[in-house]
Parts: structure tokens; sequence; C-alpha cells
């Protein structure tokens, strides 16, 4: 089982080996890792909306989910 967990290792040690030396990751301050945080799990949500909206049937469900969506795309655009 360690195994594994070696091939892993000596893959990511590979990967950045040949890497350009001149590329960096971009480095997010706390703040905008809580922001993009917070922006995922809102397109996550609003992906979910759409599922549901495209599946129900329910003319009460529908209104409520495009309320959810009109909140949704709102809060996005906030960010």
């Amino acid at each position: 089982m360690s195994r594994g967990w070696e091939s892993k290792s000596v893959e990511e040690q590979q990967a950045e080996a040949t890497r350009p030396k001149g590329v960096v990751k971009p480095r997010f301050t706390t703040e905008e890792a809580a922001q993009k945080r917070e922006k995922d799990s809102l397109l996550l949500s609003r992906n979910g909306v759409l599922q549901q909206l495209q599946s129900t049937r329910n003319a009460r469900h529908k209104q409520m989910l495009e309320a959810a969506l009109a909140d949704l795309d709102a809060r996005i655009l906030k960010l």
C-alpha cells in the first residue's frame, strides 16, 4: 500500500523537475482565496438548481427554483 504513495510522490517530483523554472503558481491572499471558494460554491449551487429546474414539472417548485437561480446570479455578480 505504501508503494502507491511513493509512486505518486515520485510522479510529483518528476512533474516539478520538468516544469519550467520561471513558471510559478499564483498565490492568493487569504481574502482572494475565500472569495474564490465562495464563487465556486455559488456556481456549484447554480448548476444544481439548473439541473433541478430542467427536471421539475411542478409549477410552484419551478417558481421557487427560478427565484433561487435569480438570487444566485445576483450574488455571483456581486463577487
